[in-house]
């Protein structure tokens, strides 16, 4: 049992462990800077690379955008959302869906939800349902960890302190499915079946996660998932892509104050069994 089918690949893990050490160790040998050993070290050179680097691949959303638009554009054009756009510069939010029942979609894309990024939203006046979408291409990431870390941890520390409902998750990009990403949803005889081709990318059926339409109180401390008719959006996409009922993620909330501290406990529920759960848990937002 786990809060996400797929888990961290240990040999990949190890791999990248092992180019990351040689390469904080051998990076002296690589470019023409004319410096020795002991000198490219306690220069600004090689920490400065790195962070360029790793700033290149955070800022990006080329790929990630270029995903989403095939992946709303696939869904647009075989009617299961009447159309699409993203969100005007300065908009807090990323994509407004309009769903064929006339309601309106409003999609908050984040990256892995380990990160304090997750904790930054805000559900708009205007929507009907705000559904937030993680794109995580980091394949050292571990997708376990980052969906706990989003769901329990920042997610439902955030809804419930500040009264801010968010009504699905969706854990899914392009490099689900991948070498860097195996899918247990493709481990079936005929793993092709399950893949949908939307323009350059070939994609399993996303993972969904239902959140509790209201908020937990002291009044009223049980929450339970709504159920996968009531949040449109999340319904498109399980019927667009293929998804199986037994695989999709129901989440509850339960707090319980204890002095001044309010403390929650948040369950996963998958196939009509619990697949996590945690103690009751204080809040403390990070």
């Amino acid at each position: 049992m786990s809060v996400i089918p797929c888990e961290q690949d240990a040999r990949l893990r190890a791999e990248i462990d092992r180019y990351a050490e040689a390469l904080k160790t051998e990076a002296h040998l690589l470019g023409d800077h004319g410096l020795d050993e002991v000198s490219f070290y306690n220069s600004p050179i090689f920490r400065g690379a790195i962070e360029k680097v790793r700033g290149e691949f955070s800022a990006t959303m080329r790929g990630k955008r270029e995903f989403v638009r095939h992946v709303l554009n696939h869904m647009e054009d075989a009617d299961h959302i009447a159309g699409w756009e993203p969100a005007k510069g300065g908009a807090r939010n990323d994509y407004y869906v309009r769903l064929k029942s006339g309601r309106l979609a409003v999609i908050d894309q984040k990256g892995c939800l380990d990160g304090a990024n997750t904790n930054i939203f805000e559900r708009p006046r205007e929507a009907d349902e705000f559904v937030t979408w993680s794109l995580c291409t980091n394949t050292g990431a571990d997708p376990r960890r980052n969906a706990w870390s989003g769901l329990h941890t920042r997610l439902s520390a955030e809804m419930i302190s500040r009264n801010q409902r968010v009504d699905g998750l969706v854990i899914w990009d392009m490099i689900c499915g991948t070498l860097g990403r195996p899918c247990p949803k493709l481990a079936a005889l005929d793993p092709l079946a399950r893949r949908t081709i939307v323009g350059p990318f070939t994609t399993p059926p996303p993972c969904i996660y239902l959140l509790p339409g209201v908020i937990p109180s002291v009044e009223s401390p049980e929450a339970g998932a709504q159920a996968l008719d009531q949040v449109e959006l999340l319904k498109a996409f399980h019927n667009a892509f293929g998804g199986r009922d037994d695989e999709v993620n129901y989440v509850d909330f339960q707090i319980s104050e204890q002095g001044d501290q309010i403390f929650r406990r948040t369950v996963i529920r998958r196939a009509g069994l619990v697949q996590q759960a945690s103690e009751m848990t204080a809040i403390r937002r990070v």
